[in-house]
Protein backbone atom coordinates (compact mmCIF):
# COMPACT_ATOMS: atom_id res chain seq x y z
CA UNK A 1 0.00 0.00 0.00
CA UNK A 2 1.51 3.39 -0.99
CA UNK A 3 1.03 6.93 1.14
CA UNK A 4 1.00 10.45 -0.21
CA UNK A 5 2.72 12.64 2.62
CA UNK A 6 3.28 16.26 1.82
CA UNK A 7 5.75 18.26 4.01
CA UNK A 8 4.84 21.16 5.87
CA UNK A 9 7.73 23.34 4.96
CA UNK A 10 6.51 26.49 6.64
CA UNK A 11 7.08 25.25 9.80
CA UNK A 12 4.53 25.53 12.73
CA UNK A 13 3.90 29.34 11.66
CA UNK A 14 2.43 28.01 8.43
CA UNK A 15 0.26 26.01 10.68
CA UNK A 16 -1.12 29.36 12.23
CA UNK A 17 -4.22 30.62 10.20
CA UNK A 18 -3.52 33.96 9.13
CA UNK A 19 -5.69 36.11 10.80
CA UNK A 20 -5.00 34.44 14.11
CA UNK A 21 -1.27 34.43 13.35
CA UNK A 22 -0.95 38.33 12.73
CA UNK A 23 -3.38 39.39 15.36
CA UNK A 24 -0.73 38.13 17.72
CA UNK A 25 2.36 39.19 15.73
CA UNK A 26 0.79 42.76 16.14
CA UNK A 27 -0.06 42.90 19.43
CA UNK A 28 3.49 41.80 20.45
CA UNK A 29 5.20 44.65 18.53
CA UNK A 30 2.77 46.78 19.69
CA UNK A 31 3.58 45.41 23.26
CA UNK A 32 7.37 46.00 22.41
CA UNK A 33 7.07 49.44 21.79
CA UNK A 34 4.74 50.17 24.99
CA UNK A 35 8.12 48.85 26.70
CA UNK A 36 10.16 51.27 25.13
CA UNK A 37 7.78 54.05 25.66
CA UNK A 38 4.72 53.39 28.14
CA UNK A 39 3.51 57.05 28.46
CA UNK A 40 3.19 57.94 24.94
CA UNK A 41 1.90 54.47 23.95
CA UNK A 42 -1.01 54.21 26.37
CA UNK A 43 -1.82 57.77 25.92
CA UNK A 44 -1.96 57.92 22.86
CA UNK A 45 -3.32 54.90 21.66
CA UNK A 46 -5.17 53.54 25.29
CA UNK A 47 -9.17 54.14 25.44
CA UNK A 48 -9.96 57.01 27.71
CA UNK A 49 -13.59 58.25 28.31
CA UNK A 50 -14.49 60.30 25.47
CA UNK A 51 -14.94 63.36 27.28
CA UNK A 52 -11.33 63.30 28.36
CA UNK A 53 -9.06 65.24 27.12
CA UNK A 54 -6.96 62.79 26.04
CA UNK A 55 -9.86 60.85 23.80
CA UNK A 56 -9.22 60.09 20.06
CA UNK A 57 -11.24 58.79 17.61
CA UNK A 58 -8.88 55.74 16.74
CA UNK A 59 -8.20 54.44 20.29
CA UNK A 60 -11.69 52.48 19.98
CA UNK A 61 -9.31 50.15 17.80
CA UNK A 62 -6.36 50.54 18.77
CA UNK A 63 -6.82 50.11 22.75
CA UNK A 64 -7.13 46.15 21.62
CA UNK A 65 -3.61 45.82 20.77
CA UNK A 66 -2.48 47.48 23.66
CA UNK A 67 -1.52 45.61 27.52
CA UNK A 68 -0.35 46.76 30.52
CA UNK A 69 2.28 44.09 31.20
CA UNK A 70 3.49 40.39 30.33
CA UNK A 71 1.19 38.25 32.01
CA UNK A 72 -1.75 40.49 30.45
CA UNK A 73 -0.48 40.14 27.14
CA UNK A 74 0.28 36.37 27.87
CA UNK A 75 -2.87 35.04 29.09
CA UNK A 76 -3.88 37.14 26.08
CA UNK A 77 -2.28 36.32 23.24
CA UNK A 78 -2.05 32.21 24.38
CA UNK A 79 -6.27 32.09 24.67
CA UNK A 80 -6.14 33.55 21.04
CA UNK A 81 -3.63 30.69 19.54
CA UNK A 82 -6.03 28.04 21.21
CA UNK A 83 -9.65 29.19 20.35
CA UNK A 84 -8.83 31.51 17.45
CA UNK A 85 -6.98 28.96 15.60
CA UNK A 86 -9.90 26.91 15.81
CA UNK A 87 -12.88 29.18 15.28
CA UNK A 88 -11.10 30.75 12.00
CA UNK A 89 -10.65 27.95 10.58
CA UNK A 90 -14.12 26.86 11.10
CA UNK A 91 -15.57 30.41 10.04
CA UNK A 92 -12.79 31.30 7.58
CA UNK A 93 -10.40 33.99 7.76
CA UNK A 94 -12.28 36.87 6.76
CA UNK A 95 -15.19 36.26 8.54
CA UNK A 96 -13.01 35.83 11.70
CA UNK A 97 -11.25 39.22 11.22
CA UNK A 98 -14.52 40.79 11.00
CA UNK A 99 -15.68 38.78 13.98
CA UNK A 100 -12.71 39.38 16.08
CA UNK A 101 -12.97 43.68 15.32
CA UNK A 102 -16.84 44.06 15.88
CA UNK A 103 -16.93 41.55 19.28
CA UNK A 104 -13.70 44.54 20.42
CA UNK A 105 -16.04 47.38 19.28
CA UNK A 106 -18.53 45.74 21.60
CA UNK A 107 -16.62 45.46 24.38
CA UNK A 108 -15.07 49.06 23.99
CA UNK A 109 -19.11 50.43 23.54
CA UNK A 110 -20.36 48.37 26.84
CA UNK A 111 -17.35 49.71 28.76
CA UNK A 112 -17.62 53.49 27.24
CA UNK A 113 -21.60 53.25 28.67
CA UNK A 114 -20.77 51.44 32.22
CA UNK A 115 -18.28 54.40 32.45
CA UNK A 116 -21.21 56.94 31.16
CA UNK A 117 -23.47 55.33 34.19
CA UNK A 118 -20.76 56.11 36.75
CA UNK A 119 -19.93 59.50 35.14
CA UNK A 120 -24.15 60.08 35.66
CA UNK A 121 -23.68 58.94 39.26
CA UNK A 122 -21.04 60.79 40.13
CA UNK A 123 -22.82 64.20 39.27
CA UNK A 124 -25.41 63.24 40.89
CA UNK A 125 -23.53 63.39 44.27
CA UNK A 126 -21.99 66.37 43.57
CA UNK A 127 -19.86 66.03 46.57
CA UNK A 128 -16.08 66.97 45.95
CA UNK A 129 -14.79 62.65 46.60
CA UNK A 130 -17.16 62.32 43.43
CA UNK A 131 -16.18 65.22 41.56
CA UNK A 132 -12.28 63.66 42.03
CA UNK A 133 -13.68 60.37 40.43
CA UNK A 134 -15.14 61.97 37.29
CA UNK A 135 -11.43 63.32 37.19
CA UNK A 136 -9.71 59.76 37.72
CA UNK A 137 -12.36 58.13 35.56
CA UNK A 138 -11.14 60.69 32.17
CA UNK A 139 -7.26 59.75 33.54
CA UNK A 140 -7.65 56.22 33.20
CA UNK A 141 -7.51 54.15 29.85
CA UNK A 142 -9.03 51.04 28.94
CA UNK A 143 -6.23 48.53 27.45
CA UNK A 144 -6.57 45.09 26.20
CA UNK A 145 -7.80 42.42 23.78
CA UNK A 146 -9.53 40.59 26.19
CA UNK A 147 -13.04 42.02 25.12
CA UNK A 148 -12.60 40.58 21.63
CA UNK A 149 -10.54 37.61 23.00
CA UNK A 150 -13.81 36.62 24.59
CA UNK A 151 -16.24 37.13 21.91
CA UNK A 152 -13.37 34.41 20.38
CA UNK A 153 -13.85 32.38 23.04
CA UNK A 154 -17.79 32.70 23.14
CA UNK A 155 -17.34 31.61 19.75
CA UNK A 156 -15.75 28.63 20.32
CA UNK A 157 -18.16 27.74 22.87
CA UNK A 158 -21.20 27.70 20.78
CA UNK A 159 -19.26 26.18 17.78
CA UNK A 160 -18.19 23.58 20.02
CA UNK A 161 -20.67 23.43 23.41
CA UNK A 162 -20.33 19.86 24.68
CA UNK A 163 -15.68 20.10 24.17
CA UNK A 164 -14.19 20.03 27.48
CA UNK A 165 -12.11 22.90 28.98
CA UNK A 166 -9.82 22.40 32.04
CA UNK A 167 -8.29 25.32 34.06
CA UNK A 168 -5.69 25.79 35.18
CA UNK A 169 -6.77 26.97 39.15
CA UNK A 170 -8.80 25.43 40.17
CA UNK A 171 -8.39 22.46 37.91
CA UNK A 172 -11.82 21.76 36.83
CA UNK A 173 -13.03 20.14 33.73
CA UNK A 174 -16.14 21.66 32.48
CA UNK A 175 -17.77 21.23 29.02
CA UNK A 176 -17.25 24.29 26.97
CA UNK A 177 -20.78 25.74 27.14
CA UNK A 178 -20.88 25.59 30.56
CA UNK A 179 -17.60 27.17 31.33
CA UNK A 180 -18.44 30.40 29.37
CA UNK A 181 -21.29 30.56 31.56
CA UNK A 182 -19.84 30.53 34.46
CA UNK A 183 -17.11 33.26 32.99
CA UNK A 184 -19.86 35.21 32.24
CA UNK A 185 -21.20 35.27 35.63
CA UNK A 186 -18.14 35.76 37.19
CA UNK A 187 -17.64 38.87 34.92
CA UNK A 188 -20.89 39.75 35.69
CA UNK A 189 -21.03 40.06 39.52
CA UNK A 190 -17.14 41.15 39.53
CA UNK A 191 -18.17 44.06 37.95
CA UNK A 192 -21.35 45.02 39.64
CA UNK A 193 -19.53 44.71 43.30
CA UNK A 194 -16.34 46.42 41.91
CA UNK A 195 -14.24 43.81 43.81
CA UNK A 196 -11.27 43.42 41.52
CA UNK A 197 -10.32 46.86 40.61
CA UNK A 198 -8.33 47.61 37.39
CA UNK A 199 -10.27 45.01 35.16
CA UNK A 200 -12.69 46.00 32.60
CA UNK A 201 -15.31 43.26 33.47
CA UNK A 202 -18.03 44.69 31.00
CA UNK A 203 -15.82 45.17 28.28
CA UNK A 204 -15.01 41.36 28.85
CA UNK A 205 -19.15 41.18 28.61
CA UNK A 206 -19.58 43.39 26.15
CA UNK A 207 -17.08 40.88 23.53
CA UNK A 208 -19.07 38.04 25.06
CA UNK A 209 -22.46 39.65 23.74
CA UNK A 210 -21.39 40.71 20.24
CA UNK A 211 -20.00 37.18 19.59
CA UNK A 212 -22.91 35.47 21.01
CA UNK A 213 -25.38 37.76 18.61
CA UNK A 214 -22.82 37.45 15.58
CA UNK A 215 -22.64 33.51 16.22
CA UNK A 216 -26.72 33.30 16.14
CA UNK A 217 -27.07 35.54 13.40
CA UNK A 218 -24.24 33.93 11.09
CA UNK A 219 -26.40 30.30 11.57
CA UNK A 220 -29.54 31.17 10.97
CA UNK A 221 -28.58 33.02 7.63
CA UNK A 222 -26.62 29.73 6.97
CA UNK A 223 -23.32 31.66 6.66
CA UNK A 224 -21.25 30.47 9.52
CA UNK A 225 -19.65 28.40 8.09
CA UNK A 226 -16.16 28.68 5.82
CA UNK A 227 -17.92 26.74 2.85
CA UNK A 228 -14.34 26.15 1.38
CA UNK A 229 -13.39 23.94 4.14
CA UNK A 230 -16.70 21.85 3.85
Amino acid sequence: MSYYYQENRGGFLSSIPKVTKNLIIINVIVFIATLINENFMIGAFGLFYPSSQFFHWWQVITHMFMHGGFWHIFFNMYTLFIFGVVVERIIGSKKFLAFYFICGLGAAGLQIFTQYIEMQAFLNAGTQSALESIAALKMTPTVGASGAIYGVLIGYAMLFPDSKMTLLFPPVTLSAKWMVVIFAGIELFTGIVGWVDGVAHFAHLGGMLIGWLMIRWWRRRGVLFDRDRL
